[in-house]
């Protein structure tokens, strides 16, 4: 099992976990409920996509990614001036290889 994609944002988790399973991935929402947040920092709280099987990680973090990226003034948000974070879709600069949010790397190396 990988972890996929954190947000506190329950739409868009469920929008790509939809998308996800429509192409026959398997995932697991974990942080389902969010009860007992109380003293832990509040992204460790945070509902979570986890992945399944591991054989299907390209395909998954692909779809993902095509789901993730925004266009701003026709320009693509993957331009070599930064990447997208595929966890926490976050917006990082090109010379970093981990998401300064949530750390994850920028799948460059893989």
């Amino acid at each position: 099992m990988q972890r996929l994609y954190c947000s506190d944002d329950w739409l868009l988790l469920n929008h790509l976990r939809n998308l996800l399973e429509m192409q026959g991935i398997q995932v697991w929402l974990r942080h389902a409920l969010m009860g007992g947040a109380g003293d832990l920092p509040l992204t460790e709280t945070w509902p979570e996509l986890w992945l399944i099987e591991d054989g299907q990680l390209e395909q998954a973090r692909a779809i993902l990614q095509r789901a993730l990226v925004t266009e701003t003034d026709g320009a693509d948000a993957r331009a070599t001036d930064g990447w997208r974070c595929t966890f926490c879709g976050e917006s990082i600069e090109a010379q970093f290889d981990h998401c300064w949010r949530c750390g994850g790397p920028s799948g460059r190396d893989e």
